[in-house]
Order: C-alpha cells, then sequence, then structure tokens
C-alpha cells in the first residue's frame, strides 16, 4: 500500500488527515502558536500593570503563589493532551463514537478537578501560603490574589482542556480567538480594576478569572452544539481511559509541577540572597520566559494531534515529514528567540522597574545569562510534546523532569554555593543543555518503533 493513499479508517475530510507540507503545517498550528504567544502577552501585561500601577512587592507576591497556579495548570494540561492524544488516535482510526465519547468523560474529569482544588486550596489557605515563603510583607498581597483565582479554579482547568480539544477537533482558529478575546478583556479590565478603581492585587486577580470565563463558556456551548468531530455524548466511565489520559499527559503535569517547586527554589534562594527585590526580579523573568517558549510550546501543542493522528493511521512516510518540518522550524525558533532575548532583555527589565532601581539591575544581569537556555529549551519542549502525542508518556515525563526539575533543583543547591547570584540564573541554561542531551539520544533510540525517522 502506498502510504500516501487514505488509510483504512482515516476520516475523509477530517483537518488532521491532510498530506502537510511546511507551509501547510505551520498554516495548521499557527492559531495555537498566536493562542500562546498572546497568551504570554496578556499574561505579562498582567505582571507589568501590577508592577507599574501597584508595587514590586506585589509582583513578588505574584511568584510566591504561583505554584498553586502551575499545579492546576499541571492537572488540566495533563489531562488535555494525553486526552488529546487518546481522542486524536481513534479518531485516526475511525473510530468516531468512541472518541467523542472519551472526550466527554475527559470534560467530567476536569470539571471535578477544578473543584477539588477550590476546597483544598480554600479550606487551607493560610498555611499554604505561609509554606510557600511568604514573609510577613507579602502575605495579604498572596492572600488577596490567589483567594479570589482558587474560587476560578474551575474555569482555569475547563479553559486549559478547551484550548487543547479545539486543536484536536480540527478548530484551532476558535481556540485563538477566544483566547484573544479572553486577553483583552483581561488586559482592559486591569487598567478598569488597578488603574482606575485603585483595587490593587485583587483587580489583577477579578480581571484574570473573567478572562478564563470567556472560553469556558464558548467552549462548552461549541461542543454542545457541535455536529462535527467531536461533541458531547452521553459519556461511558472507564476508568482506564482517565488513567491512561493521565499517563500520557504526565510529562505535561511532571511540568508544570516541578516548575512549581523549583520556583518555590527560585523565591527562597532569592528571598536569601536579595530579599523582596531579588524575588521580583526573578518573576520578571520567569514571566518573559513563558512568554519567549510560547512559540515552542505553541507549535508543539499545535502540531501534536497530527502526530497522534498519522501514528494511529499507520501513515509513517507522512509521520516522517512532519518531523523533519518540525525539527527545522525549532531550531529557526531557537535562534531568533535567544537573539531577541540577549538584546532585548534590558528593555524588558525596564518595562517592569526603572533604571535607578535595584530591581532593574539585578534583572537586567540575570538576563544576560538565562537567555543561554533559549538555545536548548525548544528542542526538548517538542521531544516532550511529540512522545506524548505517540502516548508515550514515561519518556516524556522523563525529559519534561529533568528539564524542569531534576537538573535545575541540583543547580540551584549546587551553584549558588560557589558562584553567588550567578549560580542563580546559570542554573536553567545548564539544565536545558544537560536535557538537550538526553532528548536527542531518546529520539535516535525510540526511532524504530514510531518511524519518524
Amino acid at each position: 500500500m502506498n502510504d500516501e493513499q487514505p488509510i483504512m479508517g482515516e476520516a475523509v475530510g477530517n483537518a488532521l488527515s491532510q498530506d502537510f507540507s511546511a507551509i501547510t503545517l505551520l498554516r495548521f498550528a499557527f492559531p495555537t502558536i498566536a493562542m500562546m504567544v498572546f497568551s504570554g502577552l496578556y499574561t505579562i501585561v498582567d505582571t507589568i500593570f501590577v508592577s507599574r500601577f501597584v508595587n514590586t512587592n506585589a509582583l513578588s507576591a505574584i511568584n510566591i503563589v504561583c505554584p498553586i497556579i502551575n499545579i492546576t495548570v499541571g492537572l488540566a494540561t495533563m489531562l488535555a493532551t494525553g486526552g488529546s492524544a487518546i481522542v486524536a488516535r481513534k479518531m485516526g482510526s475511525g473510530n468516531e463514537k468512541e472518541a467523542k465519547e472519551n472526550f466527554t468523560l475527559i470534560v467530567y474529569a476536569g470539571i471535578v478537578t477544578g473543584l477539588l482544588i477550590s476546597l483544598i486550596g480554600l479550606l487551607f489557605l493560610e498555611p499554604i501560603i505561609r509554606g510557600l515563603g511568604a514573609s510577613d510583607l507579602l502575605f495579604p498581597y498572596c492572600r488577596d490574589y490567589i483567594t479570589i483565582l482558587l474560587i476560578f479554579a474551575p474555569a482555569n482547568v475547563m479553559q486549559c482542556l478547551y484550548v487543547n480539544l479545539f486543536v484536536t477537533a480540527g478548530k484551532p482558529g476558535l481556540g485563538l480567538w477566544l483566547s484573544v478575546s479572553a486577553g483583552l478583556t483581561n488586559i482592559i479590565l486591569d487598567y478598569v480594576f488597578i488603574v482606575l478603581m485603585q483595587m490593587g492585587i485583587s483587580g489583577a486577580a477579578i480581571a484574570t478569572s473573567i478572562g478564563y470565563m470567556i472560553p469556558t463558556i464558548a467552549g462548552t456551548y461549541f461542543f454542545a452544539k457541535s455536529k462535527d468531530s467531536l461533541s458531547f455524548v452521553r459519556p461511558k466511565f472507564d476508568i482506564k481511559v482517565i488513567g491512561e489520559s493521565c499517563f500520557n499527559g504526565a510529562s505535561e503535569m511532571v511540568g508544570q509541577f516541578s516548575t512549581a517547586i523549583t520556583t518555590f527554589l527560585f523565591n527562597i534562594t532569592m528571598m536569601k540572597l536579595l530579599g523582596e527585590n531579588g524575588v521580583a526580579a526573578v518573576t520578571i523573568i520567569i514571566y518573559s520566559q513563558f512568554l519567549l517558549t510560547t512559540m515552542y510550546i505553541g507549535f508543539s501543542m499545535g502540531v501534536a494531534p497530527v502526530i497522534s493522528y498519522n501514528y494511529g493511521s499507520n501513515n509513517h512516510t507522512r509521520l516522517k515529514r512532519i518531523f523533519r518540518i518540525c525539527m527545522g522550524f525549532i531550531l529557526i525558533c531557537s535562534v531568533l528567540v535567544f537573539t531577541v532575548s540577549m538584546l532585548g532583555g534590558p528593555y524588558i527589565s525596564h518595562i517592569f522597574a526603572g533604571q535607578e532601581t535595584n530591581v532593574y539591575e539585578i534583572t537586567r544581569y540575570g538576563f544576560s545569562i538565562f537567555s543561554f537556555s533559549f538555545l536548548f529549551c525548544g528542542f526538548n519542549i517538542f521531544a516532550s510534546a511529540m512522545f506524548t502525542a505517540l502516548s508515550n508518556g514515561k519518556i516524556s515525563a522523563i525529559i519534561s523532569f529533568l528539564r524542569t526539575f531534576g537538573f535545575i533543583t541540583a543547580g540551584l543547591l549546587i551553584l549558588p554555593v560557589f558562584l553567588d547570584i550567578t549560580g542563580i540564573w546559570l542554573a536553567v541554561p545548564l539544565a536545558e543543555l544537560l536535557t538537550l542531551f538526553i532528548s536527542m539520544a531518546l529520539i535516535l533510540r525510540y526511532r524504530k518503533r514510531y518511524l519518524y525517522l
């Protein structure tokens, strides 16, 4: 059989079944890339409003409670990416009915997850904030901010789910426009609540939460009314589907959980060495890192269902072509993002803090070292996403664990002892470089099993 002919079970007309070239693959992934870039932009605008119109202590507080947000997003993304791989694979094999049942079950699991996060977080709010290292100065800011976000945790989980599942449904453009709408709403409300109404950090949290609601409400309506390949149906409770979704998406969950722990380590180390100013500086760089890696993340999310679909339909010729295109795209982006970070670091620092401040000087110096991580992280992000798409959650989790926790934690515990502040900024670039070697070795090791090379 010629692999370029329709494979038995392929859904004719499904957006995932087309014979992608470099241009058409990038066009397909573009809405997800744009969605992630815009998400990064409005997230960083959120912190700029807090830094400039509240104070840098409020900015530090956001990073203190950031691990709670990481855990919420991690659990949601685990269900979304792991479940998306299952649904896309079953769509690729022609099992549309079961794909819809699994899709609905995954959404229900997301709702329960969000409610549990809200309940547990609100019940144990004060010990959680204290445990994350909040000083007496930062505690009121932390409490006011995270209380509101915990109330809206189910909406945060649902919008994460829908962003991924729109791509699987072949509607990445819808996810883009909803994310743009949510982001613009957030930015406008930041100005209204923080600048005009002087609501402080609580205003930032309310604006963010209302932004969560837009894709949540619109996504629920879309899938309830959809007549296309994915829509809500009466689900069959299947613990194996939930378990496989969690296992397949474990790397994304591990990545966010690891980020939560490393953010905590960054915060307590900076608090010890430089106090609240150091925490503010690391907050600026962490949020800037999220913005600068959104192109890698968005591209990997955008092409993952395509990889899953062609793996499910055994179309190895297309799979090899897609892999080559992806590696070329990541290489070009790595050089571009590194250049932007290295040259633009001082300007980004100045957006958050005046040039006369200690926060600016700490951040500017941090960018000069931290920027090297962008040369390596794109390959690691894509490798992890690819193995998730191939339903190999174990390998995906290993890559994610090493780059977001294992090597960074070791670096943060060892390097500052010898290099002081420089060691803190060097921890992430070194972790990404070491992970890159392992990612390349794993890609070569599994090439015969999945036939992407």
